[in-house]
């Protein structure tokens, strides 16, 4: 869907615009001043929430129209009108040199607050009980929502280092079929994920999201997907983490084996968890505990086999 008001704001900053297709509008390019307007904006916003835009003279182009705000050094109350219709998960300054700071986006609720007139944040507390999420799984992981702004309807799943501070965070949709399911911020996952709650001296859980690990319960990490990051892998091979235990999707088995090999030569001990078709969150706390109690230590040669039967 075309956003009206966010035409008509960056009309006001870059002058009037020519109305192109596919939710496209031509606008003259401010960066090399080209006498036709042929820098073409798309005020529909992409699967991940970005705007993007491009010069068929320059060839200059980007993702985000606060880009284009910078460049023309608009005022801070045109900055914030534009983040107030398109969301702000992080501090931007007018400099772009200056450092991004990570915030969770400025239209998040808690929980704790919902009235009786909060529908939206009903259907949201609705949707996390359904999924077995507890009122202390809330409390504990600090998870909130939003009913506006570019987090409209999800619910938003910090990530907090081991001092504390917010290192990451991921909105997922609580709509019954939403168009983009899951969004999240324009920033590094070279991080390790909930590693406020990791003990790594005990037995760590690696799995693919936040709502699987907080299924799980006990020292879980998810991976953000199905990669393994630089940052949480050296983390891992230098803990005294002696057993891992690798639960994704078998649609990630070649990743898994990959993983389990790194640390097999580690000398971690590691277990392939296989999840039988669900998720831990769809599982449950019990379901899952028993799954990997029952779960057997790789070996060089289970390895192999497994690694064989993806030829």
């Amino acid at each position: 869907m075309v956003n009206e008001l966010l035409i008509n704001l960056v009309n006001s900053v870059l002058g009037s615009g020519k109305r192109t297709a596919r939710g496209n509008q031509a606008h003259s390019c401010p960066y090399c001043n080209h006498h036709k307007p042929k820098l073409e904006i798309n005020f529909s916003q992409n699967k991940k929430g970005y705007n993007p835009w491009h010069c068929w003279v320059c060839d200059k182009k980007g993702t985000r129209i606060s880009t284009l705000f910078k460049k023309v050094k608009a005022s801070t109350e045109k900055f914030d009108e534009l983040y107030k219709l398109i969301g702000n998960e992080q501090e931007y300054t007018q400099n772009p040199t200056d450092k991004k700071i990570l915030r969770l986006p400025k239209e998040i609720k808690y929980f704790s607050d919902i009235t009786m007139s909060d529908i939206e944040g009903r259907r949201a507390l609705s949707y996390l009980k359904n999924r077995g999420i507890t009122k202390e799984d809330i409390i504990k992981y600090n998870l909130g929502y939003c009913t506006s702004g570019r987090y409209q309807n999800m619910i938003i799943i910090p990530s907090y280092d081991e001092k504390g501070h917010l290192n990451y965070f991921t909105g997922r949709s609580f709509e019954d079929k939403p168009y983009i399911k899951y969004r999240n911020p324009e920033t590094s996952r070279n991080i390790i994920p909930f590693e406020l709650f990791i003990n790594w001296n005990l037995p760590l859980v690696l799995c693919e999201g936040p709502f699987d690990a907080i299924a799980i319960k006990r020292n879980a990490i998810p991976l953000l997907g199905k990669n393994l990051q630089q940052n949480l892998l050296m983390k891992i091979v230098k803990s005294t983490v002696e057993k891992i235990y690798i639960a994704l999707d078998s649609d990630a088995r070649k990743q898994a084996l990959k993983f389990a090999e790194k640390f097999m030569d580690e000398g971690k001990e590691v277990y392939l968890v296989e999840l039988e078709g669900k998720d831990p969150s769809e599982m449950g706390f019990n379901y899952f505990t028993n799954l990997i109690q029952k779960t057997l230590p790789l070996s060089q040669y289970d390895l192999m086999e497994k690694k064989l039967q993806l030829i």
